[in-house]
């Protein structure tokens, strides 16, 4: 087993969302194969967010590791905390902020249609 090396990045207002986040790329382009666009880690400290977006040509599931959050899922508002899973279907659209006093930490993963 190879030990994988993170591309860690960091993001301001992403899609229009407030302050910085942390993404933690876990797998390269080329382990992704083109069948994905994203596997990471991504941490949204308190009161940052991303803002909402709308997916093309992918999907996207996030699973909360940590944190709370309200998650908006194509206009409706929803609070969720660890262990939910969200997914946006190609063609819709979503966004997360951070609503409790800690890190909100969660994977993310953009499969490609």
């Amino acid at each position: 087993m190879a030990q994988i090396e993170q591309n860690v990045q960091k993001a301001q207002n992403k899609a229009g969302g407030k302050g910085e986040i942390t993404i933690a790329h876990l797998l390269t382009p080329a382990e992704l194969d083109g069948k994905c666009a994203m596997f990471a880690k991504v941490t949204i400290p308190p009161g940052c967010s991303i803002g909402i977006h709308e997916h093309h040509g992918n999907t996207e599931t996030y699973h909360i590791l940590s944190g709370k959050a309200l998650y908006n899922d194509n206009g409706r508002e929803i609070h969720i905390g660890a262990g939910a899973t969200t997914f946006c279907p190609d063609g819709e659209q979503h966004g997360i902020e951070n609503e409790g006093s800690e890190d909100l930490v969660f994977m993310a993963l953009i499969i490609n249609k």
